[in-house]
């Protein structure tokens, strides 16, 4: 046998069963469903839960709560030493400036700064949140951070 020969196994490939074509095929009439019958018909599926008509369990039983989770917001998270590390001393720290320096790789999601670390360089950060500590750290260290207004009110309450 050559290399460059190349097939399956004896066996490894199987024809396609060719169903309801006629009784001498040996899959005709029923072809294969069994006799009559929702599972027998086209389309004849029901969906994940059905309990052949009776009131499912899902919907027997209460909903309680409330869930906050359509309304969650997520933020990308950035602490001080990883701003200490990329950026120079007077930079702005926004999304455009983090999605280029490959800190941020979705340009539309929210940006928290946390206060993890030290800065000593004067950085002028304009981000969706920021902790208080980090906030202290960077005005501390001579930079300027601005906050858009919603946020703010939210913070303070």
């Amino acid at each position: 046998m050559s290399d460059f020969m190349l097939h399956a196994p004896e066996g490894a490939n199987r024809k396609k069963r060719i169903v309801g074509r006629g009784s001498s095929s040996g899959r005709g009439t029923t072809a294969g469903r069994g006799n009559k019958g929702q599972q027998s018909r086209s389309g004849g599926k029901t969906y994940v839960g059905f309990e052949g008509g009776q009131m499912p369990l899902y919907r027997r039983i209460a909903q309680r709560g409330f869930s906050n989770y359509p309304f969650k917001e997520e933020y990308e998270i950035f602490n001080l030493k990883d701003l200490e590390a990329k950026y120079a001393d007077g930079e702005t720290v926004d999304r455009k400036s983090l999605v280029a320096k490959n800190l941020l790789k979705k340009g539309r999601a929210k940006v928290k700064i946390l206060g993890d670390g030290e800065i000593s360089k004067k950085l002028v950060i304009n981000v969706d949140k920021i902790s208080a500590s980090a906030k202290e750290k960077v005005e501390k260290a001579g930079g300027t951070v601005t906050v858009p207004a919603n946020d703010e009110k939210s913070a303070e309450k």
